[in-house]
């Protein structure tokens, strides 16, 4: 037996407003529908003073077709076309975050703008730094880094995570190249990281990150490459 994505009932009061849709006033459940003059017998159910028809009896006394597309049912009828419509969903699903990888990815920037932070912090104030000081922001970045790979669900969300990867491995990099300064007891000056390419290009990528998350738009302008 099929399995239909979701309830095949269709409320009448909708389909009203295709042209040439009439409903004869009889009592009985078995009723005559004419749909643009073509007329035949459906199941019409009467629920709180609202008639419903299945919609599998009305395509059928329209002429029409019916299919199933996801949690979609396209209806189409003689002189009608679905498939714009169809395009232009899928299109804005394609093009814009889902919700749960937006939270994701909001999650993940603040995770490396933490990371950054205290390693700054740590730099311009001349504090003693080590591996196991900073692993847990580490590991906190490589976590939410995750969660957000396995959130994207859209092609934007897929695009994005690449260069979520890209920031996160980014500030691996200037993380590891600050403590290897640290353990070669080389001086580091308070502004070190202030002219760093690698460390400029983590703060132009975070905020072409967070200007994406506003928008929630994917727009790729080549900061996080």
């Amino acid at each position: 037996m099929r399995t239909r994505p979701f309830s095949a009932w269709l409320m009448l009061a909708v389909l009203l407003a295709l042209p040439g849709l009439a409903l004869s006033q009889a009592a009985q459940q078995n009723l005559t529908l004419i749909v643009n003059g073509r007329s035949g017998v459906a199941p019409v159910v009467q629920m709180n003073g609202r008639s419903y028809v299945e919609i599998e009896a009305l395509a059928r006394v329209a002429s029409g077709s019916l299919s199933f597309k996801g949690n979609q049912i396209i209806l189409s009828l003689p002189g009608s076309s679905t498939a714009p419509a169809a395009s232009s969903a899928n299109e804005y699903v394609n093009q814009g975050f889902s919700g749960e990888f937006l939270r994701a990815e909001i999650e993940e920037i603040a995770a490396i703008r933490e990371w950054r932070s205290v390693l700054s912090h740590a730099v311009r104030h001349a504090y003693p730094l080590a591996e196991e000081g900073l692993s847990g922001y580490r590991s906190q970045g490589a976590t939410g880094l995750t969660l957000a790979s396995v959130a994207a669900s859209t092609d934007s969300d897929r695009d994005a995570a690449k260069l979520l990867a890209n920031e996160f491995d980014n500030m691996q990099k200037l993380s590891n190249k600050i403590l290897d300064l640290r353990k070669s007891m080389d001086y580091i000056s308070p502004d070190a990281l202030t002219d760093d390419p690698l460390n400029q290009k983590i703060l132009t990528c975070a905020h072409a990150l967070a200007s994406m998350a506003a928008d929630r738009q994917f727009q790729d302008d080549g900061s996080c490459h």
